[in-house]
């Protein structure tokens, strides 16, 4: 019992996190000015948003030498971690909170969170993953800021049990001090699958594809094509990655590379201590504003999708003709057949689509509709370019006559990541709260001039 004790020991247990003496969270409508100093902006009304991925008992093991052993089996552990991490989300008491890894599956935890929760005033939803993973998601969004006007559950039933959340909410307070409209906004929480090979890259990218979907649907049967979408959650990749790519094609920015100025090849930072050891920057907060030009969606999917059939070309050291010639397999022709297609895709292990999904990604590659891909339509996949296809499904169609009309959106005032050492790309030995860190941003009101767009 060498480890329980020193694991009683830890500065986690005490008091105060001693990894977080010195960066104590912004609170409320607290900003860092450029010099570092904080001030508080009273002048505008702000909303916060929190994401953070708490690590479920169920995974956080407690001893190196025995993966076995795991802080579910010990009360006193859990709770008292989870308490702390209540403490931290009260303290700050963000707008909108978002949890990853909610250890749904037991019914003492859930209770303390939605009580704690409760009291201070928020609304809170969870959602259990598939299959009694065990794990969730919890959303909570404070009343004083926000109510709730609907609240969706996505599932994704497909490996790795994920899921997500879709919160409808209304300001409570109008946003712009000449216009007594309130605000709505849209709010999604996930947690994508982690990518334990390359082969479950296009399941993640598909995961957010089915996201992507949901909210346009919903968007546009609930006439919400001016509404700022929040975008929340562990998305397991980094900024190197595809599903970073396709959601920068979607138009949703990452708020702390904005706060920070920070370019999409920066990496100057990281969120996330992972199993294997590696520190990385996976969670995010993205924000789409109503005045984002966007292709349709099912183009950006289906250049993500080709993005990672060439890196996989790539990396079995094929150029452009020599990927062209295994794409054909044993056809004799100068094109690629469907079946060749799915064939090629099962060899590079790319298996994570169902039949329709496939048929449809051969769809927008097969340009001219006659069954097979020439040369140059292979090009296309090469250069995970796709041609806008003006239909029902083309969204860069102005909805009207192309008129700008004025909408509110979001500014990004301020994002910070806890413990604060993470910021620099340094992960402290003394943190023990989670795998992961906390990430916090601000937003602001702004006018925009948009342009209705076709959802």
């Amino acid at each position: 019992m060498v480890m329980l004790a020193s694991f009683l020991k830890d500065p986690e247990f005490a008091n105060v996190d001693s990894s977080e003496n010195e960066s104590v969270p912004f609170k409320g409508t607290i900003l860092r000015t450029k010099s570092g100093k904080f001030a508080s902006s009273i002048s505008e009304p702000c909303v916060s948003c929190t994401t953070f991925n708490i690590l479920a008992p169920i995974y956080k093991r407690l001893d190196q030498q025995n993966q076995s052993v795991r802080e579910s089996d010990f009360r006193a552990f859990w709770l008292a971690r989870n308490e702390r991490i209540v403490d931290w989300l009260l303290y700050e008491s963000s707008s909108i909170i978002c949890l990853q890894e909610f250890w749904v599956g037991n019914e003492e935890l859930v209770q303390m969170y939605e009580q704690r929760l409760g009291a201070a005033r928020y609304d809170t939803f969870t959602l259990a993953r598939t299959n009694n993973r065990g794990d969730g998601l919890l959303i909570a969004v404070h009343k004083d800021y926000f109510r709730i006007l609907n609240y969706k559950e996505l599932l994704f039933n497909d490996f790795g049990d994920r899921v997500a959340q879709l919160l409808h909410v209304q300001s409570v307070i109008p946003f712009s001090k000449d216009d007594d409209t309130e605000q709505e906004i849209l709010i999604v929480n996930t947690h994508l699958l982690f990518p334990h090979d390359s082969s479950l890259s296009i399941v993640r990218l598909h995961q957010v594809y089915k996201i992507l979907q949901y909210l346009e649907t919903y968007q546009r049967e609930n006439k919400l094509s001016e509404a700022p979408v929040i975008l929340c959650g562990d998305w397991n990749g980094s900024k190197r990655g595809h599903v970073y790519k396709f959601l920068r094609s979607q138009g949703f920015v990452s708020s702390y590379d904005i706060a920070h100025e920070y370019t999409d090849s920066d990496h100057k930072w990281v969120s996330h201590l992972n199993h294997r050891g590696n520190i990385c920057g996976v969670d995010f907060i993205w924000l789409r504003n109503p005045n984002k030009s966007i292709k349709p969606l099912k183009i950006s999917w289906a250049e993500a999708a080709f993005g990672i059939i060439k890196y996989q070309l790539e990396k079995a050291s094929l150029d452009e003709k020599d990927a062209f010639d295994f794409l054909r397999g044993d056809n004799n022709g100068n094109y690629i057949t469907y079946s060749a297609f799915c064939d090629a895709l099962k060899q590079l292990n790319l298996t994570g689509l169902s039949f329709q999904e496939t048929k449809e990604l051969w769809v927008q590659a097969d340009v001219d509709g006659n069954g097979v891909l020439d040369y140059d339509e292979f090009k296309r996949i090469w250069s995970s370019t796709c041609p806008v296809h003006m239909d029902e499904d083309n969204n860069l169609e102005d909805s009207n006559d192309g008129s700008m009309k004025e909408a509110i959106g979001l500014a990004v005032k301020n994002a910070m990541l806890f413990p604060r050492e993470v910021e620099r790309g340094i992960w402290p030995e003394n943190y023990h709260l989670s795998d992961h860190a906390r990430l916090t941003a601000l937003f602001s009101p702004v006018r925009l001039m948009s342009t209705p767009q076709k959802l």
